[in-house]
């Protein structure tokens, strides 16, 4: 069995302080499908992936129990019962207090997750790094999909407002206002544009300021880096962060009040030297080091 890191699979959270999930669909999804192939293949990537983070001294498995307990089961053929499946399931998880990493499936699932997230510790803040804001209201007359989730969240009350940071966003839209619905709503956006050419360690010590003890969710698109880093997407769009800002966005919330995150929209068919996968699986493993309780040797 391919489990995130050759973790032990577990059939429940009972004893977890934190485990990796994978939602496998992409039938929320408005351009190339294949993300319901992500967690399977992020897992597979994933076996390179060694045990500590040289880099921060971060050792999340000599400060916390960590298991891989599978995928979600979902209902292909029926998108709102798939949101009804991931939030009842997410519920039950983290009933104890396990952190959830999930491995995406299309961004539709955050959705639901933060549905459950909000039910146990009320509005979250929110750290998502995405090429698109996802704030649709609809997307094709729908109200649920991959473009959408974070409009019901704030409509649902999941979401602290005044601590929602967007970073990475770019590209063609459908009208010049197309962030006014965050900015209206006090998410504190930030364009690719204004990460081009820098490092984005200062930002991320403003965003730690703005979060503050509060509960935090981080909600992580891989479509954020550029193609050239990350192609295996299906929403590409070029002039993205770079792995390296990745890396500095994940690693700048060791200190939030983490209480979930994801990773989301790797498309395997379009992947085609495993790059997104592997990019994909060190990140969530990147999140796992940044929790709370994770001890550091440097």
């Amino acid at each position: 069995i391919a489990s995130m890191m050759r973790l032990p699979i577990a059939s429940s959270t009972e004893g977890l302080d934190a485990c990796f999930v994978g939602v496998p669909i992409d039938h929320g999804t408005s351009n190339r499908p294949g993300t319901r192939f992500g967690p399977r293949e992020i897992r597979s990537s994933s076996v390179v992936v060694h045990e500590v983070n040289v880099t921060t001294g971060a050792t999340p498995f000599q400060s916390l129990m960590v298991a891989d307990v599978g995928d979600v089961w979902v209902n292909l053929y029926n998108l709102p019962d798939t949101c009804r499946s991931i939030k009842e399931s997410f519920a039950k998880m983290i009933a104890n207090g396990c952190i959830p990493l999930t491995a995406g499936g299309d961004h539709t699932i955050t959705y639901p997750i933060l549905q459950a997230i909000a039910g146990k510790y009320g509005p979250v803040g929110l750290v998502h790094v995405d090429a698109h804001g996802d704030c649709s209201d609809t997307m094709l007359g729908e109200k649920i999909a991959h473009g959408t989730p974070f409009r019901r969240a704030v409509e649902e009350g999941l979401l602290d407002t005044k601590r929602v940071v967007q970073i990475g966003l770019r590209g063609s839209g459908y009208s010049v206002d197309d962030n006014k619905y965050q900015l209206d709503n006090g998410f504190r956006v930030v364009p690719a544009e204004q990460c081009w050419h820098k490092s984005l360690s200062p930002l991320m010590n403003e965003v730690k300021e703005q979060m503050g003890d509060g509960p935090v969710y981080i909600s992580f698109d891989i479509d954020a880096l550029d193609p050239a880093f990350a192609p295996g997407t299906g929403t590409p769009e070029i002039g993205g962060l770079t792995s390296i800002q990745g890396l500095e966005v994940v690693r700048g919330c060791r200190g939030m009040n983490v209480v979930g995150a994801d990773l989301v929209e790797v498309s395997p068919p379009y992947d085609t030297t495993g790059i997104t996968a592997l990019t994909g699986a060190n990140l969530l493993f990147e999140m796992l080091c940044i929790l709370p309780g994770v001890k550091y040797d440097k």
